[in-house]
């Protein structure tokens, strides 16, 4: 590896200029991801831009139109803010699967969802929730929805000298509910086969009138399925409903074979996961 040199910037200024500048920059947050990468050589940046001491990406807070969450906040300070938590369990449910106790001390969201994976654990939640990203570069600020910036494995939408700031989690209709869910092998330490992030708004009669379903680990992206949400919207979300929430879910699928399940296995169960997702959605909405 060439010499990389570390740089600490106090501004969002300062770091957009310092990434901006870098023929090969890379941004370091929680860095559970970019030190192992650094570490077998599957990236060489000739400059590694430390982000935790802007003040706007470590901050986290209920606004006028929902909570923000600093793009370098760790996971668990978000595991340990109460309101966060009780406001989107199906978020927390995501980012208490973000590695170890002690990974968790320092990963945070942005770098789970800029990693690009296809089998992240907070990537569907957020999604589900429509969770927009503030991302910032040499042209100025742009607000973005989560489900816009995976492109491919690995892959993200930020253009050179971009880097997310904080998430925007707006603020619940009455009657919604969240959940996540994941499909492992084991119970701890892995990753998903299948995961699936639900969001639903019922009315006063208990009839969905608003669904975001996302699937993991099943296409090279997250996938926002809209057939998953038609199928729930404008029904009270019964089993016939949720036989075709599966049908939609599984026929959305474009997923690989691999050590831990094959093709075939995660169509298969990606329509078990969603309806678990669901139900447990909308428990949570009819409770709110």
């Amino acid at each position: 590896m060439e010499d990389m040199r570390y740089e600490a910037p106090a501004t969002l200024d300062a770091a957009v200029a310092l990434l901006s500048g870098a023929s090969a920059p890379k941004v370091l947050a929680g860095g559970t991801d970019v030190l192992v990468q650094l570490h077998i050589e599957t990236i060489e940046p000739d400059v590694l831009v430390d982000v935790k001491n802007i003040p706007e990406m470590r901050a986290m807070a209920k606004e006028a139109d929902g909570w923000r969450v600093g793009a370098a906040v760790p996971a668990m300070e978000m595991l340990e803010n109460a309101d966060f938590c009780k406001a989107w369990p199906g978020i927390m449910e995501g980012v208490v699967l973000i590695g170890s106790m002690q990974v968790k001390g320092r990963a945070t969201i942005a770098g789970n969802v800029c990693n690009g994976s296809p089998a992240a654990d907070s990537t569907p939640p957020m999604m589900a929730a429509g969770a927009i990203a503030t991302i910032i570069g040499p042209k100025g600020q742009r607000q973005v929805p989560v489900e816009d910036i995976v492109i491919g494995p690995g892959k993200i939408s930020l253009a050179k000298g971009e880097f997310i700031v904080s998430f925007l989690l707006p603020t619940q209709a009455p009657h919604s509910g969240d959940c996540y869910m994941r499909l492992t092998p084991r119970t701890e330490m892995d990753i998903a086969v299948v995961g699936v992030g639900a969001h639903l708004t019922l009315d006063n009669s208990g009839t969905c009138i608003a669904a975001r379903v996302v699937l993991g680990a099943v296409a090279p992206t997250p996938l926002l399925v809209q057939a998953c949400a038609d199928a729930l919207i404008g029904t009270k979300i019964d089993d016939a409903a949720l036989t075709k929430l599966g049908e939609a879910a599984s026929a959305a699928c474009n997923p690989i074979s691999d050590k831990r399940g094959t093709k075939e296995y995660r169509i298969k169960t990606a329509a078990v996961m969603a309806r678990r997702a669901v139900e447990k959605a909308l428990e949570r909405a009819k409770a709110n």
